[in-house]
């Protein structure tokens, strides 16, 4: 795909399109809140992959993994733009909520992306503890595995969500401590 896009193949985008564009669009409304912001994310994002071919690296990860970080980073910086042109310069207070908003829409989009990316069997265990409030025992039931087997989906599942959220700095001893 990254060959094809190189050389300029407009089907190959067309493919990549196909193939992501629900995932982009979905991030970036996740961050962005806003469904023509999102549309714009989604264009700015497709364009920068026909523009820069060369800057996916399959070393680093799959093409969905590079798509979705392309799409946090465009989503984000947008609203960040956006947050900038209503701020009011004089108000150190705003501008933190503005970063606080901007913190949490990045770590919700990253939760989403990990939940639609991991394995259908962790997915369906976090879906029955959640949604459905089932302990492991009820989830191996509905699940038709073993009780360990459902502890170790569900303590897998947790982890890989639980690497969505940003971690704090560690602070010096004797700092106070702000969550």
């Amino acid at each position: 795909m990254q060959q094809r896009l190189a050389r300029g193949e407009a089907a190959a985008l067309g493919e990549l399109y196909d193939r992501f564009a629900s995932l982009v669009h979905g991030l970036a409304h996740r961050v962005l809140d806003d469904e023509a912001a999102a549309d714009s994310a989604t264009r700015e994002v497709f364009a920068y992959i026909w523009e820069h071919p060369r800057a996916f690296d399959p070393r680093e990860g799959p093409m969905r993994a590079w798509v979705a970080a392309l799409t946090q980073r465009t989503a984000t910086a947008a609203l960040r733009r956006q947050q900038q042109r209503d701020a009011d310069p004089d108000s150190p207070e705003q501008a933190e909520r503005f970063e606080e908003q901007v913190r949490a829409a990045a770590a919700a989009a990253r939760a989403d992306y990990i939940v639609t990316s991991m394995p259908s069997s962790l997915r369906a265990a976090l879906e029955l503890a959640y949604f459905e409030r089932h302990d492991y025992r009820q989830a191996a039931r509905t699940l038709g595995v073993t009780e360990d087997e459902a502890r170790r989906r569900l303590r897998l599942g947790l982890q890989l969500l639980s690497s969505a959220m940003p971690r704090p700095a560690l602070a010096p001893p004797g700092a106070e401590y702000r969550p």
